[in-house]
């Protein structure tokens, strides 16, 4: 990780849980720091992840296992048909709108961790093949599991930046920072 996560107050855990799952984030939005909207778009190697797709795939991933541990319904729950069109941005979707968008289920994923009585509170996984039958998960494994996902998907928007224009995630950091000779 090219960032500091600060210590957690002392016991509290929520707090720190918060703050590396920021830290996460931190460098999928970095990834797009100065870029327009067409080079979000662009596929500089042979895979077809974008870094505006990206963006767009993790708030939406994010949401979800919100909505799961929240038990109401996913407003953006995607189809099989549709499920490709969460890894893009599509006509009319900027990387503004979804870096704002984002912002918001951020905002919203804090607060409910926030407000939940225990960590160790479940919530139970629904039927797919990748989850054990009848499988529940705590708000802390939530939390870990969107650490690993955030973090997992920040490690290749780093690779599809520098493969289209050079820029690594510490010139960014230091660009976001606004150290001198970075733009």
């Amino acid at each position: 990780m090219v960032t500091h996560v600060n210590a957690e107050a002392r016991g509290d855990e929520r707090g720190a849980l918060i703050a590396f799952v920021e830290a996460q984030r931190g460098g999928i939005r970095r990834s797009v720091l100065g870029l327009s909207d067409e080079q979000a778009k662009a596929r500089p190697s042979a895979s077809e992840l974008t870094l505006g797709g990206l963006v767009k795939h993790v708030a939406e991933t994010e949401l979800n296992w919100l909505r799961m541990a929240q038990q109401k319904p996913n407003e953006k729950a995607r189809t099989q048909e549709t499920w490709g069109d969460s890894f893009r941005l599509v006509e009319g979707e900027t990387v503004a709108e979804m870096l704002a968008f984002w912002d918001g289920v951020a905002r919203e994923t804090e607060e409910f961790i926030r407000s939940v009585p225990s960590l160790d509170d479940t919530f139970p996984l629904p039927p797919a093949p990748w989850f054990p039958k009848d499988g529940e998960v705590s708000m802390r494994w939530l939390m870990l599991h969107l650490v690993e996902e955030i973090g997992r998907h920040a490690g290749h928007a780093d690779i599809v930046r520098e493969s289209l224009d050079g820029k690594t995630a510490f010139e960014l950091v230091a660009q976001e920072q606004g150290y001198p000779g970075q733009s």
